[in-house]
C-alpha cells in the first residue's frame, strides 16, 4: 500500500508564507557544489530582492562560493530563521532551488541593483563598490516550503510571484 504524501496541496496561505519569507529575509544559507571535490558546501550570504522580488546577493570574487557558482550555477538558498522560543523545527522556512546569474557591473541593471541593495543593506556602502564585489540574481526553479511541523508544500516560481 502506498504511503500518503506528506506534501499538502499548495494554497494561498502557503504562497503568502513563502513570499513573506523571501521578502523578510536579510540573509540566507547558500548551498553550492564544490568544483574541486563535487561535495556540497553551505555558506551564509546577505540576501535581498530586486524590484521584481527576485532573490539577489552581493558576493566577492574572492569567495569560494563565487568560484563554485561560476563552475556550476545550480544552487539552493534557505531562508527563514527560528524564533526566540520553541523548537526550531516548528518555525517556517523556505528552500529555493535556483540558478545563479552574475550581473555585469557595466550595466544599468547593476546600477539599479546597487541602489535597491543599499536600501535593504545600508552598511554595505562600505564595500559595495570594491572591484571584487558583484551581484548575483537567483532564478528560482522550484521551492520547498516547510510551514512548521506537518505543513510541507512544493511551490513553483509563479506561486512566489517570480
Amino acid at each position: 500500500m502506498d504511503k500518503p504524501s506528506p506534501i499538502r496541496p499548495t494554497d494561498d496561505e502557503a504562497r503568502a508564507l513563502g513570499r513573506g519569507l523571501i521578502d523578510s529575509a536579510r540573509f540566507a544559507a547558500l548551498g553550492v557544489t564544490s568544483p574541486d571535490t563535487g561535495a556540497p558546501v553551505v555558506t551564509r550570504v546577505a540576501f535581498a530582492t530586486d524590484d521584481g522580488g527576485v532573490p539577489i546577493t552581493l558576493i566577492s570574487t574572492l569567495s569560494a562560493h563565487t568560484t563554485a557558482l561560476k563552475a556550476a550555477p545550480e544552487c539552493s538558498l534557505l531562508v527563514g530563521e527560528p524564533g526566540d522560543r520553541g523548537d526550531p523545527l516548528t518555525h517556517p522556512r523556505l528552500t529555493l532551488q535556483a540558478k545563479a546569474d552574475f550581473v555585469d557591473r557595466a550595466t544599468d541593471d547593476h546600477k539599479d541593483l546597487r541602489a535597491r541593495y543599499l536600501d535593504q543593506h545600508p552598511k554595505a556602502k562600505l564595500y559595495i563598490d570594491f572591484g571584487d564585489f558583484g551581484f548575483v540574481r537567483f532564478r528560482v526553479t522550484s521551492a520547498a516550503l516547510n510551514g512548521g511541523f506537518g505543513k510541507a508544500f512544493v511551490l513553483n516560481p509563479a506561486d512566489l510571484s517570480l
